[in-house]
């Protein structure tokens, strides 16, 4: 597993151990993993990270190729250990590989912490100077700290995303599977870096907190900082027809396609932007040749706009503007985002052999390294790595055995 990341692997010799399910913090894990770290990921004995049930639950679709993406996403390049916390020999066995990681993830709240045996000072007392790293849904704080937080809750609906997203319609906008998570694995991953620097410098670990409601403030930072001018109200909303910037905007296409317009300076681009639409007349016409006029007059300039987008298919589109130097681009599907020419020329999204052998593509986290690109490894199966990272960890067989009999480990 080890030889089938293509990077230069800047974490080379870092060894993670992850105590975490679902995909928060697990993705954090694997985005170190792709970096190069060993990630040794411990799963519950009995049925391992409860994300693997979803497709015999049906949450997740299997697409007849047997993959269980919400397993895959998150815990690529990861080795397995089947481990009963709840037992003395499960809770000896994390603590005899905590001795030789440097970083400690986890994704259990408070109280689980303690009842397993893995809490700060649990883990310290056997390794003074690991980075302790806990993701949760509300923060290490105050009175919600040991409440449960997922995605669609601590992010998505607490965090307000879904409330600017949805705008002034009649239901919110549904979440999307491990949006803020995803996020989250990203920024925990980069906690991390900064954490394993501090620690090569300093000599000194960290204890690094990362929560989905702190991540929703974060991507909301212009509505929090706007919210305290307006009374609460997040930035200004403006409908299509009335938009302030007639070149920041989406228009339909004759074939009922989308086109984003992202020309944040209007003056610069206005006048190559109108030639290119088809509109050169208008660069001259006084109802929208100065910035005053221009806005005062934007509702009918836009109604122009609308009219010619319409008169023409995506593809025309594509050869119409390709050439100009202001920002655009197509509102793409997933699918299509598969075959983008810069997807693909810069490797984000990659075959990866899954746990169960079946090809697939998967993005990949979006760092590099000397522009060398990713290449994802599968993830690992419940308890798949068990004997080999005991063993590793200067076990005997005889130990392990004994481990197993009582129900300790996988």
């Amino acid at each position: 597993m080890e030889d089938t990341i293509s990077t230069d692997k800047v974490l080379r010799g870092v060894r993670v151990l992850e105590v975490a399910a679902w995909t928060f913090v697990p993705s954090a894990g694997a985005v170190l993993a792709e970096w190069g770290a060993e990630v040794i990921k411990v799963e519950p004995r009995e049925g391992g990270d409860p994300q693997r049930g979803l497709v015999t639950m049906g949450i997740v679709d299997e697409g007849g190729g047997s993959v269980n993406y919400m397993i895959e996403i998150p815990n690529r390049g990861k080795k397995s250990i089947g481990v009963d916390l709840s037992t003395p020999g499960g809770q000896d066995v994390v603590r005899e590989l905590a001795k030789s990681c440097d970083v400690f993830l986890t994704s259990y709240l408070p109280g689980r912490r303690k009842k397993m045996g893995i809490d700060v000072d649990d883990i310290r007392g056997v390794n003074p100077d690991v980075v302790y790293v806990r993701g949760s849904g509300h923060g290490p704080q105050g009175p919600d700290a040991d409440k449960p937080g997922y995605d669609g809750v601590s992010y998505w609906a607490r965090g307000g995303i879904a409330t600017v997203l949805s705008e002034e319609a009649d239901e919110l906008v549904r979440s999307r599977p491990a949006f803020g998570d995803l996020l989250g694995g990203m920024t925990i991953a980069g906690g991390i870096a900064a954490a394993l620097y501090r620690k090569a410098t300093t000599g000194e670990g960290s204890v690094v907190d990362v929560s989905l409601l702190g991540l929703a403030a974060w991507n909301l930072s212009p509505d929090v900082a706007v919210s305290q001018i307006h009374g609460g109200g997040a930035i200004p909303k403006y409908g299509h027809a009335d938009a302030p910037n007639p070149l920041v905007g989406t228009y339909r296409t004759k074939d009922g396609r989308w086109v984003q317009l992202m020309m944040l300076q209007l003056d610069k681009f206005y006048a190559e932007a109108m030639s290119a639409i088809g509109l050169p007349e208008l660069v001259e016409d006084p109802r929208f040749a100065e910035p005053g006029p221009r806005y005062q007059n934007r509702v009918e300039l836009i109604a122009l706009l609308d009219e010619a987008f319409a008169q023409r298919t995506l593809q025309e589109w594509r050869q119409a503007l390709g050439g100009i130097s202001g920002a655009w681009g197509v509102v793409q599907t997933p699918g299509e985002l598969c075959s983008d020419p810069a997807v693909t020329a810069n490797g984000y999204i990659a075959q990866t052999a899954t746990m169960n052998g079946v090809p697939y593509a998967l993005p990949t986290n979006p760092v590099q390294f000397d522009e060398q690109a990713v290449v994802p490894p599968g993830a690992p199966e419940h308890g798949q790595h068990t004997e080999e990272v005991l063993m590793d960890a200067g076990l005997t067989w005889e130990q392990i055995e004994k481990y197993k009999e009582a129900g300790a480990i996988l």
